[in-house]
Order: C-alpha cells, then sequence, then structure tokens
C-alpha cells in the first residue's frame, strides 16, 4: 500500500518530517493509555517513526488531511498466514469526525484485495468505547471477550473485546 484516498483523508507512508506532529501526538493521554505507545523525549518519537518502516509482518501509514497535517496512525500488524491485526490511533483535534473508522475500513478493504488477507481483528479494551465504536462502525463482527488478555499503557492487564472481519462481511 503506497498510498490511499478516502475521501478527503490520505494515508501515506510515514516520513521523517511527521517528527514533530508524532512527537505530539505521543503526548496524548488516550493514545498512550490505549496504545502505549508514549514518548518521553524526541528521541523516544524519532524512534517509534523509524519503526514504523514497512516489513514482512506489518504495514505501518499515516493519516492526514489534504493539507497534510497528521491526524492519525493506521497499522496492519502481525501479518502471517493470510491473517493480520489492526490498530490505529487519532489525534484529539480529529476525533469524532469517523477518521478511525473510514480509515479502517479503506486498509481493511485494501488488505483483502491487495495481500490476500482472509482475515483482520482488532482488539480493543473493553473500556475503550470509541474503539468499540470503530470497530462496529468498520465492520467488524464481535466474536468474544478475551480475560486479561493485554497490558495497556497504564500497566494494568485488562480484558479485550475481540473483533474480526473477512472478505465477505461486506
Amino acid at each position: 500500500m503506497v498510498r490511499l484516498t478516502v475521501g478527503e483523508l490520505v494515508v501515506r507512508p510515514w516520513s521523517p518530517t511527521d517528527l514533530d506532529a508524532v512527537w505530539t501526538a505521543l503526548q496524548d493521554p488516550a493514545i498512550r493509555r490505549w496504545n502505549g505507545s508514549g514518548a518521553r523525549s524526541r528521541d523516544e518519537a524519532a524512534a517509534w517513526l523509524a519503526r514504523r518502516s514497512e516489513g514482512d509482518d506489518h504495514v505501518s501509514r499515516a493519516v492526514v488531511d489534504g493539507g497534510g497535517v497528521l491526524l492519525g496512525s493506521v497499522s496492519l500488524h502481525s501479518i502471517h498466514d493470510g491473517e493480520a491485526e489492526i490498530g490505529y490511533w487519532v489525534v484529539p483535534a480529529a476525533r469524532g469526525r469517523r477518521v478511525a473508522p473510514r480509515v479502517v475500513d479503506a486498509v481493511v478493504r485494501w488488505a483483502f484485495a491487495e495481500l490476500g488477507l482472509e482475515r483482520v481483528q482488532l482488539l480493543h479494551d473493553v473500556a475503550n468505547t470509541a474503539s468499540e465504536r470503530v470497530a462496529e462502525r468498520a465492520g467488524f463482527v464481535l466474536e468474544g471477550r478475551l480475560r486479561r488478555s493485554y497490558r495497556y499503557g497504564d500497566g494494568v492487564r485488562c480484558d479485550e473485546l475481540i473483533w474480526s472481519r473477512l472478505p465477505d462481511d461486506a
């Protein structure tokens, strides 16, 4: 996936010029809590950005508006044997604009068509109701609850909801 356009949103590769916006975004308490990806220094933000380069088991992209302003992040990760997980975050100024569900839907459709994936999973803390809305709006089907399955940025091992989407779900 080099670049996707989703209405006024652009999903594009990360660039070293994104560092200032990434540094700011990674200070947000919600991004730190739900993604465990805070940065205590600009060097840590730069390291986070460097890890976003493409690999065999992941595809990570910046989400920007038409003017190039960073709105969020979307990543397919743990790509293996026709399956992957999807993760995302949205900066505070872009929340409530349905950025995440539109981008997640577009990236999943791309992954089914271009990577031949057969299943994409979305997992989130049961308390993260915003991610629950993203999953529903992006066409995922709730499969169940994983008990104490993940330690988020707050350090507490939490239950997660697991959702999936298959190519024939929509």
